[in-house]
């Protein structure tokens, strides 16, 4: 890739779904500018354009073209900079598959989960 592209992400400090794209970038050595969103104050006109629909982080843009959910970013940056670093996916469509299943593993059960107790953790201080 040349130069002259322009790589822009944004995301949360606490989210494990934002500090994904950030390893793969740091992996790939891609050089990227990080802009952090405050989801609960007013989002930034940019998540707004580049995420309409869920308004949420992460979202990597690469020459102005959004792409959403951290996973998907994690594939996009491997399969764009597959010249850069090593590979982060498996290249054998079946060990695709199985890290994919894992990773939705630890996105429903592991951060969910914990994103849940830490709430209701913090909601019971307030009463």
């Amino acid at each position: 890739m040349g130069d002259t592209e322009e790589v822009k992400l944004l995301g949360v400090w606490f989210s494990p779904y934002a500090i994904r794209p950030k390893i793969a970038l740091r992996i790939k050595s891609v050089d990227y500018d990080y802009f952090e969103e405050d989801l609960f104050g007013s989002k930034s006109e940019l998540l707004l354009k580049s995420n309409p629909v869920h308004k949420k982080v992460p979202v990597l843009i690469h020459n102005n073209k959004p792409i959403l959910e951290s996973l998907n970013i994690v594939e996009y940056i491997d399969e764009t900079w597959n010249a850069s670093g090593p590979s982060i996916l498996p290249s054998h469509p079946h060990d695709r598959a199985q890290a994919r299943f894992w990773s939705a593993f630890v996105d429903d059960k592991v951060f969910l989960r914990f994103f849940l107790a830490k709430y209701l953790l913090s909601s019971s201080n307030l009463n």
